[in-house]
């Protein structure tokens, strides 16, 4: 195999027709990879796609060819998938307020052009999930919002709506199967690429702790920070600390590294009802 990409948390290597696509335990916050590995994460964040894309299928179509053709060395933390050629667009769906959506509503009362009631505070429950894209900025770089009239301009309006709309079919499927397990969903990124023959499929990852927010749904509180079953727990780690969210990052303690790596495994065994 021969290494093709190597991203923030994700190294592909193209083999054959096909492409392997390895999650590493690298851990990544505002779009700087962070020096120390988190134990797992890159097995949590597999395994946890693979039941997501086995529930999402009659949705869409996804990359993936094979869980188990992949070299020994990345066994657990490695998929086989068909080569697609990427869409340039984060497409996320949200329905809670926060993080860089907060701040986005708080500046404008709107986010990636959507308009919002006013009055929303940080935790608030949405009206119904939007869509809100963002650029795919290159590593170290940061991603800015799009309007939807922005992504169409970029991928054309027929793509851009068929992206829209299965962002809020996926988040709409993964929200109510999470909710069933105890879990608010707040927010979700998602990547499609085009198949060779034209078709919009589902690639990377999907509704795992490092591209959504899970809250426990006994607690969600809006008016305040929310308790999270994801990378949002480094974030406001890394808060306290003086640094402007340029590379390089900090070390993580071990103990943030250990109490990450236990909620990401938490949320895993709770919405898959398996033990990790």
């Amino acid at each position: 195999m021969k290494l093709f990409h190597s991203g923030k948390v994700r190294d592909l290597y193209a083999d054959g027709n096909d492409l392997v696509l390895v999650a590493s335990d690298r851990l990544s916050i505002y779009d700087v990879v962070l020096p120390t590995p988190v134990p797992d994460k890159g097995a949590v964040l597999t395994r946890l796609s693979l039941w997501w894309f086995d529930r999402l299928a009659d949705l869409v179509p996804h990359h993936i060819l094979s869980a188990t053709d992949v070299p020994a060395e990345f066994g657990g933390r490695a998929v086989r998938c068909r080569r697609l050629s990427m869409l340039p667009v984060e497409c996320i769906a949200r329905g809670y307020l926060a993080g860089l959506g907060l701040k986005e509503y708080e500046k404008q009362g709107t986010v990636s052009g959507v308009a919002l009631p006013p009055g929303l505070v940080e935790g608030s429950r949405l009206p119904e999930p939007i869509f809100t894209p963002t650029t795919k900025a290159p590593v170290g770089e940061h991603d800015e919002f799009l309007t939807f009239d922005e992504v169409a301009a970029s991928v054309g309006v027929d793509t851009a709506a068929r992206l829209r709309d299965l962002t809020l079919a996926v988040y709409s499927r993964g929200a109510g199967i999470a909710a069933a397990n105890g879990i608010i969903v707040a927010d979700t990124k998602l990547e499609f690429g085009l198949g060779a023959d034209g078709e919009i499929v589902l690639g990377d990852e999907v509704l795992t702790p490092d591209s959504s927010r899970f809250w426990p749904a006994e607690d969600w509180e809006p008016g305040r920070a929310q308790f999270s079953f994801d990378k949002q727990f480094v974030r406001d780690w890394s808060a306290g600390l003086d640094w402007d969210r340029t590379p390089p990052g900090p070390e993580v303690p071990d103990d943030i590294v250990a109490a990450t790596r236990a909620r990401y495994i938490e949320v895993y065994e709770r919405l898959t009802g398996t033990d990790w």
